[in-house]
């Protein structure tokens, strides 16, 4: 009985130890960005939340964003680096709190896996700047994508079609 306990025990550490080194690995390959700026040069040229969900993987609190509600057609941009990465006609009311989408313009989006809370979400990115934006749920409209794009108005600037 005390020997299958060690053996578990051994298992155990193993598999946290590579699992360990992985991540130390993932951290040493740096994705390098078209817009890299130092954590003070990000901090002085954004506005304090934008600068905590872009920067640090904030969440503004839900309902409280400028773009929740917002109806105006045009294209939202990163606020990091003004990449545009959402149209107007891709946004929906989902009553979750924070701007939703069904899709992104892809080519201006990454896709990473985030643990933060202890399970995989797939977080999304701006590809240009490293931007933390939002996350990506499989609950959006089924007569489109059924994708919802969960993202932070802290992390958008927006242009109206108008201008």
């Amino acid at each position: 009985m005390g020997s299958k306990k060690i053996v578990i025990a051994f298992i155990s550490i193993t598999l946290f130890g590579c699992m360990s080194v992985a991540q130390e690995e993932k951290a040493k390959e740096k994705k390098t960005y078209q817009y890299e700026k130092t954590d003070e040069e990000w901090q002085s040229a954004l506005p304090n939340m934008s600068y905590m969900v872009l920067r640090k993987a904030a969440t503004e609190y839900p309902f409280t964003g400028i773009y929740n509600k917002h109806k105006e057609e045009g294209t939202y941009l990163c606020a990091g680096c003004n990449t545009p990465l959402y149209k107007s006609d891709y946004k929906y009311e989902s009553n979750c709190g924070w701007p939703s989408f069904d899709r992104a313009v892809e080519s201006n989006i990454e896709y990473d896996v985030d643990y933060k809370l202890g399970y995989a979400r797939t977080e999304l990115k701006c590809n240009k700047c490293g931007g933390h934006l939002g996350h990506v749920f499989n609950d959006g409209p089924k007569e489109t994508t059924g994708k919802r794009h969960c993202i932070n108005s802290a992390a958008l600037n927006f242009v109206s079609d108008e201008k």
